[in-house]
């Protein structure tokens, strides 16, 4: 338990429907593994039965299970960066709870470092998800390649594999927001991707709505790219070229050609509502960043663990004492 070659992240937000089979299919996938591990489980502030199936999975396998409970809910992220401070693992998993990526896929991943890559990404055959969460993701995908130059296929799928020393990087890093996966790519020298199964949700509901997938993405492409206020900066310059060339036409046109007329004023309008418009974006793309700093330099702590259940040594101490 000390030191075991693998350790599974789960985080956990309201799943109680889904546990039970969690349990029972994880834990025959690595025990068939035959290796040391651990499983860190990590409530984020479910607000079911969660917690308690947990306490309860932990008091079976305790000596290989953790659990990190919060005060509250901070969201997926955080709860993995949770797991990544507590892990010691060699290698480190990581996994949803509700099952669309099937815990049996864990051995293809641990061949794929076996075969010398510090960071395994994955991409999703036969998605079953609806269409426009697929569609939604290709954009998105292809938004944040462009912008970022950061090659994910399949950005949304949390079955991932990360290098002792990876994640160490990772804990390093005190950013408030990142994306995770993207900070991965990042600091891998040798990232693959490999495809795996999906599976349709054994029960509840996805967490990830339209809101909160633009939000991903946005924290995303202004957490590794200045692109963003580089191309808008670029977009006010052509517009202010476009717009004193449009000034002097139409001074042209009044005084030489054809004098003073009402008729373009609602043309005037829909273009100063144009102008507008992309002054507001740019204003509040700038807030993006400026959100960023703003949060950054408060230097409040990520999240707040209210308890760790683990296995104790022969002592009685913790084992991490």
């Amino acid at each position: 338990m000390s030191a075991p070659d693998l350790s599974i992240i789960i985080p956990v937000c309201d799943e109680e429907e889904s546990l039970p089979a969690l349990f029972q299919r994880l834990y025959a996938a690595l025990d068939a593994l035959k290796i040391p591990y651990e499983v860190i489980f990590v409530n984020d502030g479910s607000r079911d039965r969660s917690a308690a199936l947990l306490r309860g999975q932990f008091e079976k396998r305790p000596e290989c299970t953790r659990v990190i409970l919060f005060n509250a809910n901070y969201g997926q992220h955080m709860a993995i960066m949770a797991g990544f401070e507590h892990c010691r693992g060699r290698r480190i998993i990581t996994l949803d709870a509700d099952l669309q990526n099937p815990p049996e896929e864990i051995g293809n991943l641990l061949a794929a470092m076996d075969r010398g890559h510090d960071y395994v990404g994955t991409v999703r055959v036969s998605r079953k998800d609806n269409a426009f969460r697929r569609v939604a993701s290709r954009a998105m995908n292809w938004l944040r390649e462009r912008i970022t130059h950061i090659r994910m296929t399949d950005q949304g799928c949390m079955l991932r594999a990360y290098s002792r020393g990876i994640v160490d990087a990772i804990n390093r890093t005190r950013e408030l927001n990142t994306f995770i996966p993207a900070l991965a790519y990042t600091y891998a020298a040798s990232p693959t991707e490999i495809e795996i199964a999906h599976e349709e949700r054994a029960a509840g509901r996805s967490k990830y709505s339209l809101y909160r997938l633009i939000r991903l993405n946005f924290d995303l492409v202004t957490g590794f790219s200045v692109v963003p206020l580089q191309m808008f900066s670029i977009a006010g310059i052509v517009i202010s070229i476009l717009a004193f060339l449009f000034v002097v036409y139409l001074a042209v046109r009044r005084l030489f050609l054809v004098g003073p007329e009402a008729e373009g004023v609602f043309t005037l309008f829909g273009i100063a509502f144009f102008l507008i418009g992309i002054l507001l974006f740019g204003v509040g793309l700038l807030g993006e960043y400026v959100g960023r700093i703003y949060q950054q330099v408060r230097s409040r702590p990520r999240y707040i663990v209210q308890a760790v259940l683990e296995g104790k040594d022969e002592g009685g101490r913790r084992k991490d004492e």
